[in-house]
């Protein structure tokens, strides 16, 4: 439907993607993703949190990060942005709109 040919690996939690993206540090064959697509509310550890750890990483901190949340708040967009993500997606309640979702994906992949 969108055209992405990707391998996706997903984790439930913010902890969860911590410990991916140390794994990747900790690893020399381990690759960073090429994009990574961020809920700001995750259990565990917040999406700020795992932003901040994935700006720190040693191997990922390049990566492209796609903040996504429920949240219209400027003041969330602002706080994501200053800790370094690359773009915000509002998730819209209709699916054809969240479908525009792939257009913001292959966008950020075509910059990396």
């Amino acid at each position: 439907m969108t055209g992405i040919d990707a391998e996706l690996h997903v984790v439930t939690d913010g902890q969860e993607a911590v410990e991916f993206l140390d794994a990747a540090d900790g690893s020399e064959v381990a690759p960073c993703p090429c994009l990574i697509i961020l809920d700001i509310n995750l259990p565990k550890l917040t999406g700020a949190e795992v932003l901040r750890h994935i700006r720190r990483s040693l191997k990922c901190a390049h990566v492209p990060v796609l903040m996504v949340s429920t949240s219209g708040s400027v003041t969330d967009r602002e706080e994501m942005s200053g800790l370094g993500c690359d773009d915000y997606f509002q998730k819209p309640s209709e699916y054809e709109d969240f479908m525009k979702l792939g257009d913001v994906v292959k966008a950020l992949l075509g910059r990396s």
